[in-house]
């Protein structure tokens, strides 16, 4: 039978619809020939795209470790309700059945509402300013070298830490919590937060002391408790962990290795590589390479800063627990170290481990599709 101009067209536009469920082979393929335009990344556009693409991915990593997080906390400020179980293989995991016996799911998520308050800002804030941070250090591929990769991250890490730090210290101090006759509170915790004060040293005439003296000793300036020890240690976190992630993708799109971890479909062709007006698309590495990849670049920044994150938490609890003194950076190290030594500085970095692998893969990967599915991939 002859079939009608206009019944043919349509047919042909039915054939090539898009699947359903595409898989995520599928739904790269779809849009992997098609050759980028000049990205400006100082466009709204896309400076809005990637902070959603990354406050997306941070949330989804954070709620993959939730309980996991909870109990580092607990670990690394030496809550006595759970000191006992920190030299114990099994620590973690009789910790969070405890917790899930007392409260409930609840209670291994306690603090997760603040989490997720942080996160999305947080990580949106790093990831939008690495894309930024990258295009000023690294303008051409050429110029592309592992210390400008590292002040990129670095930058991006101290950006986004410096915009969102008070509502870290609300979570940390809502997941130290562990009271069976008060009931956790946003409201409370910040205006119990916001009353503290810190034990007023004697009078002195050196200027430090004086300094001291005239220096807020309530109010806002408790939400930023902890804060230079966080700006310290953000700088070898963020800095190794976009290194890392980078440079282990980089090996891994190399030609002897690209046929096991790169999506076939994204390799650009001969004739889009010599393109002049159109640049293709980055090569994409298929889930497990990618997940490999976060997840290394996890280990190795958790590795390199977490004798100073245990220092940040003992600041950050610093008014929950004892006599209310402020606690500065050195003091509390000098403490760490005479109660447990050098191991005082990595308690928890076993679960920090656990944590992390699973939270840095979960956050790349989502990020790195995100901006895929957003066309904001170089």
């Amino acid at each position: 039978m002859e079939v009608s101009r206009g019944n043919k067209r349509l047919l042909e536009e039915a054939n090539t619809e898009p699947k359903v469920c595409p898989t995520d082979n599928d739904a790269i393929a779809a849009t992997s020939r098609v050759p980028t335009k000049h990205l400006d990344k100082n466009s709204l556009d896309y400076v809005l795209r990637s902070g959603i693409a990354g406050g997306l991915a941070g949330c989804a990593a954070k709620t993959v470790v939730g309980p996991l997080d909870r109990v580092k906390i607990l670990f690394q400020a030496s809550n006595p309700q759970f000191a006992k179980y920190t030299g114990s293989w099994f620590g973690v995991a009789t910790a969070i059945r405890d917790i899930n016996q007392t409260d409930g799911l609840r209670g291994l998520f306690r603090g997760h509402s603040a989490t997720l308050l942080r996160v999305f800002p947080y990580a949106g804030i790093k990831f939008l300013a690495y894309e930024q941070y990258r295009a000023i250090f690294i303008p051409s591929r050429d110029k592309e070298t592992w210390i400008r990769r590292f002040a990129s991250g670095a930058s991006a890490g101290i950006t986004s830490v410096f915009f969102t730090y008070p509502l870290e210290v609300i979570r940390v101090r809502l997941a130290f919590e562990t009271k069976k006759d008060s009931r956790s509170s946003l409201t409370r915790i910040c205006k119990q937060i916001y009353h503290e004060h810190p034990i007023i040293p004697p009078s002195s005439s050196t200027a430090t002391e004086v300094i001291k003296q005239v220096a807020p000793r309530s109010g806002l300036v408790n939400f930023y408790r902890g804060f230079s020890t966080t700006m310290i240690g953000m700088i070898p976190y963020a800095g190794v962990s976009f290194l890392t992630h980078d440079t282990i993708g980089d090996l891994l799109r190399r030609p002897f290795i690209s046929k096991f971890t790169v999506i076939a479909s994204t390799v650009p062709t001969s004739t889009e590589e010599t393109r002049p007006s159109q640049k293709p698309r980055r090569t994409q590495l298929n889930a497990p390479a990618e997940l490999t990849s976060g997840a290394l670049a996890g280990l190795v920044s958790q590795t390199a800063s977490y004798p100073l994150e245990v220092i940040r938490r003992h600041m950050q609890v610093g008014g929950a627990v004892g006599d209310g003194h402020r606690l500065r950076m050195a003091e509390v190290a000098v403490r760490i170290w005479r109660e447990r030594g050098w191991r005082g500085y990595f308690v928890g970095l076993t679960i920090g481990y656990l944590k992390v692998i699973p939270m840095s893969a979960t956050s790349f990967f989502a990020y790195e599709r995100l901006k895929w599915w957003l066309s904001i991939e170089s």
